[in-house]
């Protein structure tokens, strides 16, 4: 359980807005916590993206490029560089600003470095650095593929109902997103199946985020901490609509289909299959929401909040993300979770 004491006073000064801060209920500390954890986990993952097919500068600092791999993501967007090195700059930030605000009032940040103890990329380009999490043992459900054009069902509503995969391989075997080392720099074929795995990650993940942070606002009681989830909440949701245009690519022509030489990972070309795996929709399509005597509505989904941060981690550590890691760490980010889904709005 967390060690943050049931009401944390905040530090005797003023904000900004020269209003006397608040007070940071236990609920409230819990869930920017697991939130902060999730930011740091983030950027450990898109620091490894962005140091082999992103922009090195100032502002994102580590690595120094991977020709072969950006050239390869270059073929889903020229733009590729350019979004792997905002989107990680944007989670630095999330997790920078959620530890500030937790220590501004008087609560304990998040600190996962005693976790870094994985192996990265070996490839030209990684600079070699321990890290949080692993990119190069996935196995990726794309059935939000499907969740986010149908027009039928709403896992808030259908818990049970499965929706389709978009590429049904990636789902049954565990593949690398980046480069492992040079030898998978050829042939071809196979460095494009890499960058196609990565295209597909990137939405995977982001879209978690974009149904983390409504779940958790619902059980906010601070209006600043509730400002605070749907503030980087939609953020969130940019990096989702961006990628899930990427992944559309590696499933379209000239790029698909695609077959990996080495694995026989397949990504299909699912032009005209029909609006349920159409390849150019990245907005959510209207479905039914809160009960079906209501209109579809276009939304965000799920967004039911019992149980999200217990399912966020139990979601990423399904995909792979954190193979390696220690038994402590997994312990840490279970005491995390379990503190966020028992956070409360008070008088609720």
């Amino acid at each position: 359980m967390s060690v943050v004491a049931d009401r944390v006073l905040a530090k005797d000064k003023d904000d900004d807005s020269g209003e006397a801060r608040h007070t940071l209920t236990r609920g409230d500390a819990a869930l920017l916590r697991f939130a902060a954890a999730a930011e740091i986990l983030e950027s450990d993952f898109w620091i490894q993206y962005n140091e082999l097919g992103g922009i090195q500068d100032a502002e994102v600092p580590g690595g120094f490029g991977n020709p072969a791999y950006t050239a390869k993501l270059a073929n889903l967007d020229g733009d590729f560089a350019q979004y792997i090195h905002d989107n990680t700059d944007d989670e630095i930030t999330h997790f920078t600003f959620l530890n500030a605000y937790l220590e501004s009032h008087g609560a304990q940040p998040v600190d996962l470095e005693p976790f870094r103890t994985l192996a990265g990329s070996k490839a030209t380009g990684s600079s070699g650095k321990l890290r949080l999490t692993n990119l190069m043992k996935l196995t990726l459900d794309t059935s939000w593929w499907t969740r986010y054009r149908s027009d039928t069902n709403n896992p808030d509503l259908d818990p049970t109902f499965v929706f389709p995969q978009a590429v049904p391989g990636l789902s049954k075997g565990t593949f690398t997103a980046i480069p492992r080392d040079n030898s998978d720099l050829t042939p071809d074929t196979h460095l494009q199946a890499i960058a196609n795995t990565a295209a597909f990650h990137m939405p995977t993940i982001e879209q978690g985020g974009n149904s983390l942070y409504p779940s958790l606002a619902q059980r906010a009681t601070s209006v600043e901490v509730l400002r605070i989830l749907i503030s980087i909440g939609p953020t969130e949701t940019m990096h989702f609509q961006t990628w899930s245009d990427k992944a559309g690519a590696a499933v379209s022509p000239p790029i698909a289909p695609l077959v990996d030489p080495t694995n026989g990972l397949t990504f299909p070309d699912l032009t005209g299959g029909g609006e349920t795996v159409q390849n150019n929709l990245i907005m959510p399509e209207p479905c039914p929401f809160l009960s079906r005597r209501l209109p579809k509505c276009s939304i965000i989904r799920p967004t039911e909040t019992r149980g999200a941060a217990m399912g966020a981690l139990a979601f990423l550590t399904a995909m792979g993300l954190f193979a390696g890691q220690s038994p402590k760490f997994f312990a840490f980010m279970r005491d995390l979770a379990e503190d966020a889904d028992q956070a409360r709005r008070m008088g609720d």
